[in-house]
């Protein structure tokens, strides 16, 4: 199943709206750099495991 995490679900000084989707591991490791060069995050092991914990199920698109 696809996962996701969405910056607007945490709080940002910087207001952003970056969902990111896809298989567990990408989404993670593509969360990760994106918390560390936009927000400021240390991207250690610890970090992508408090990462993992925030993700959601995406939702199948109707077809």
């Amino acid at each position: 199943m696809r996962k996701y995490v969405d910056c607007r679900d945490e709080p940002s000084e910087s207001g952003c709206t970056l969902m990111i989707s896809g298989q567990e591991d990408e989404v993670v490791r593509a969360a990760a750099e994106h918390a560390a060069s936009v927000h400021g995050h240390d991207d250690t092991p610890e970090f992508r495991e408090e990462i993992r914990g925030m993700l959601k199920d995406e939702q199948p698109a109707m077809r």
